[in-house]
C-alpha cells in the first residue's frame, strides 16, 4: 500500500473545496484548482470558499489556483466539477499531466450528449491514467466540518483503489472498496433524479408516507437501469446507492431535492435555474437517463416523470397523479 501526498482538487464548488479542505487535514499537501478568481482568491486569503462553502472555516494549509498547469502536477488528482463539464475539463488538463497519476472521479451524472457514465469519457479521453470512482452520501458542508462521512471507492485498478483509500481516509471519512465502478456511478447519478422527485413529494406537502414510497420504488428503478448497464445488485444497496438516496431526499440542504421542493411549491424550472449559482445534477441527467431507460426499455416511471416535469414542461399535479394511478402490479 502507497499513500499519495501531492493532490490537486479540480473544482472550486462545495463538493470540491469539502474535499481539498479535509484532504489538506490529513496532512496531504494539497492543491484546489478554481475557475474562478474570486474563489481562489478567497481561499488564499482568507481561507474560506465565500462563494460556494460560506461560513466554513479551511485548513490554513489549503492552497487554491487558477492555473490548470500548476494543477497537473500531482501524485494524484481528484476531477470535482459538475459531470457535464467532466470531458472539457480532462482535455483542458491533459496536455499538463506529468507521468500517469490516478484520477479519483467525484461528479455523479450522466453526460448529456453521448449518454456515457463518467468512467466511460475517462476512459476515452485518459486511457493510460487509472482512474476510481468515489461516491457515497455526503454533504459538503459536514465532510469541510469534519463530521462522520463513510464513501464508496470503486475501481477495477484494486491497489490503486486501496491507494486513494488509504490517502484520503480518515476517522471521520471512512472509505469502503468495490470493484464495481458502474453500480457505483449508476447509484450516484440515478438518486440525483429520484431526489428532485423526493423534493417535489415535500414541496406539494404530500407527506412522509409517499416519500418512503417513493424512495422505496426509486430503488427499485436504480437497480433495474444499474443491472441493465451491468452492475452488482449488492452495490446500489450500498452507500453509493441506497446510502446516497436516503440522504438526499432527506434534507433540502440537498440541490436536487431543493430544486424538487420549488417546483412542488409552484415554481416554474426557469425561475428556479437562473436563481442558483450552484449545479443541480439531476436536472442534467433526467433528460439522457430517460432515453437511455426508453431505448432499453427498462421501466422507470419516476424518473420519467421528473423529465416530463423539467424538460418537456410536464405538469407537477398531473405526474404525480399519473404515478399513483399506474395499474396495480407486484413489488417484486
Amino acid at each position: 500500500m502507497a499513500v499519495y501526498n501531492k493532490i490537486t482538487v479540480i473544482g472550486g464548488g462545495a463538493w470540491g473545496t469539502a474535499l481539498a479542505t479535509m484532504t489538506a487535514r490529513a496532512g496531504r499537501d494539497v492543491l484546489l484548482w478554481a475557475r474562478e478568481s474570486n474563489v481562489v482568491t478567497s481561499i488564499n486569503e482568507h481561507h474560506e470558499n465565500k462563494d460556494f462553502l460560506p461560513g466554513i472555516p479551511l485548513e490554513k494549509e489549503l492552497r487554491a489556483t487558477g492555473n490548470i498547469a500548476d494543477a497537473a502536477d500531482a501524485d494524484i488528482i481528484l476531477l470535482v466539477v459538475p459531470a457535464q463539464f467532466i470531458r472539457s475539463i480532462a482535455l483542458e488538463v491533459k496536455p499538463y499531466l506529468k507521468g500517469r497519476p490516478p484520477i479519483v472521479l467525484c461528479a455523479k451524472g450522466i453526460e448529456q450528449s453521448s449518454g456515457k457514465l463518467m468512467n466511460e469519457v475517462m476512459t476515452e479521453i485518459l486511457p493510460k491514467n487509472p482512474f476510481v470512482v468515489l461516491s457515497g452520501p455526503t454533504f459538503a458542508s459536514e465532510v469541510a466540518r469534519g463530521m462522520p462521512s463513510a464513501v464508496t471507492i470503486a475501481s477495477k485498478y484494486q491497489q490503486v483503489g486501496q491507494n486513494v483509500a488509504e490517502t484520503l481516509g480518515q476517522p471521520t471519512f471512512r472509505p469502503y472498496l468495490s470493484r464495481d465502478v458502474i453500480g457505483a456511478e449508476v447509484g450516484g447519478a440515478v438518486k440525483n433524479v429520484l431526489a428532485v422527485a423526493c423534493g417535489i413529494i415535500a414541496g406539494l406537502g404530500l407527506g412522509e408516507n409517499a416519500r418512503a414510497a417513493l424512495i422505496t420504488r426509486g430503488l427499485a428503478e436504480m437497480v433495474r437501469f444499474g443491472e441493465t448497464l451491468g452492475a452488482k445488485r449488492e452495490t446500489m444497496m450500498g452507500l453509493c446507492g441506497l446510502g446516497d438516496l436516503i440522504l438526499t431526499c432527506s434534507s433540502a440542504q440537498s440541490r436536487n431535492m431543493s430544486l424538487g421542493m420549488a417546483l412542488g411549491q409552484g415554481k416554474t424550472v426557469e425561475e428556479i435555474m437562473s436563481s442558483r449559482n450552484s449545479v443541480a445534477e439531476g436536472y442534467h441527467t433526467a433528460g439522457i437517463l430517460a432515453e437511455i431507460a426508453m431505448r432499453k426499455n427498462i421501466e422507470m416511471p419516476i424518473a420519467g416523470a421528473v423529465n416530463k416535469i423539467l424538460h418537456h414542461g410536464g405538469d407537477v399535479k398531473k405526474n404525480v397523479q399519473a404515478l399513483m394511478s399506474r395499474p396495480y402490479v407486484s413489488e417484486l
